[in-house]
């Protein structure tokens, strides 16, 4: 029988059997029957409040088995759980994802490769990985994890192509961390939610209502997983605005379905006209070194802004206001890109950088950048 859903474990094993031992008692909040679903927000509550009593130095992480309204506050990522590893396991985690986040729950993650028992050495089981792997670098946190039967979950461990392709959207992922940080600010600070049904951004457009199994991954870029084993394309749905081809810049039409190419070594991603996309340089890890330069691409066709955010990184400066922030805004009729006075201050933060702006599909132009407001003219 599948594991109780509680964090952390509550069971007894009986003759085999599993059941909740908060069932048939009496608790102190009252009969355990009633708060059984309660108690992952009430354990989260007391790991929260007694770290941050200890010390603020360091943010509340916690990766919960389930979670329950509320648990937000109090730093909680909650995961998918002990998940088969295959196509129909892996088919399931997205629209359950996208449920979760409509829930008003804003982070969330799944075992990439499933947790039970994957075999490293089956090419078939490799394709599920990568093709898993390449969603779950669009996931709120983006995480491997479950048994092999080779005890090895490396990524070189799937083979060289495998590892190639992986690496690829590994280096991604950090690349975003401006972006993916910025969101961030917006789920903490605007009731934002990273990972987005289509429904939340094209509440007008019908036919996005029914899509489950694509998403939008913060305001700017549409993701569209691959969920089927030995195919090279996919059909997907467009929500009603232009769109650019993230891998090749080309604009595209909204308001249809199209087939999109989709080779073993990328996914679908689209980005929405009036996007501003900042991406920072090659790291390994987080704090490796600056986001400095940060690569500003812009896809013309609309009116857009976006935010970037920065602190300190680690520690809880932020809510007594140590963080800065610099606006971006694009003019589409006037083809111009506005970056605003750079807003706060924080220990450690860059007086000067440089932006290089890529208008997508047209010019480039690098921007030093020392806290002052400066236009960017997209004329070349």
């Amino acid at each position: 029988p599948p594991r109780s859903t509680l964090f952390p474990y509550t069971t007894l094993f009986r003759s085999g059997q599993e059941r909740n031992i908060l069932l048939g008692h009496k608790l102190a909040i009252g009969s355990g029957d009633r708060f059984a679903n309660l108690y992952p927000l009430l354990t989260a509550q007391g790991v929260y409040e007694g770290q941050r009593a200890a010390s603020d130095a360091k943010r509340v992480f916690i990766l919960g088995r389930s979670a329950f309204a509320g648990a937000q506050r109090y730093g909680v990522t909650a995961w998918s759980g002990d998940i088969l590893s295959d196509w129909l396991a892996y088919r399931r985690q997205i629209p359950a994802g996208l449920n979760y986040s409509l829930s008003g729950m804003p982070y969330w993650t799944t075992d990439i490769g499933g947790f039970f028992i994957g075999n490293p050495d089956d090419p078939a089981y490799r394709e599920l990985f990568v093709r898993w792997f390449q969603y779950g670098a669009f996931c709120p946190i983006f995480r491997v994890h479950g048994t092999r039967t080779t005890n090895q979950n490396e990524l070189w461990s799937y083979g060289p192509q495998a590892q190639q392709i992986m690496v690829s959207f590994d280096k991604l992922r950090y690349r975003l961390m401006p972006y993916i940080y910025s969101v961030a600010w917006m789920t903490t600070h605007d009731n934002y939610t990273p990972m987005r049904p289509l429904i939340m951004d094209f509440a007008g457009d019908r036919q996005a209502m029914d899509v489950g199994d694509q998403f939008l991954f913060g305001p700017a870029i549409l993701v569209n997983p691959v969920t089927e084993p030995g195919t090279t394309s996919r059909r997907l749905y467009l929500p009603k605005a232009r769109w650019y081809d993230f891998w090749s810049g080309a604009p595209v039409e909204g308001g249809r379905s199209i087939e999109a190419a989709a080779p073993l070594e990328r996914i679908p991603l689209y980005v929405r006209a009036g996007s501003i996309l900042p991406l920072g340089p090659a790291i390994e890890y987080t704090g490796e070194k600056p986001a400095d330069p940060i690569e500003l691409r812009v896809y013309r066709g609309a009116d857009g802004h976006f935010t970037l955010y920065e602190d300190e990184g680690d520690t809880y400066h932020y809510e007594q206001g140590q963080y800065a922030t610099i606006a971006f805004d694009w003019n589409e009729a006037a083809r111009s890109l506005t970056i605003g006075p750079r807003q706060g201050s924080f220990t450690g933060m860059l007086a000067a950088r440089s932006f290089r702006v890529v208008f997508v599909g047209g010019p480039e132009k690098t921007v030093h950048y020392s806290g002052q407001a400066v236009t960017v003219s997209a004329q070349p």
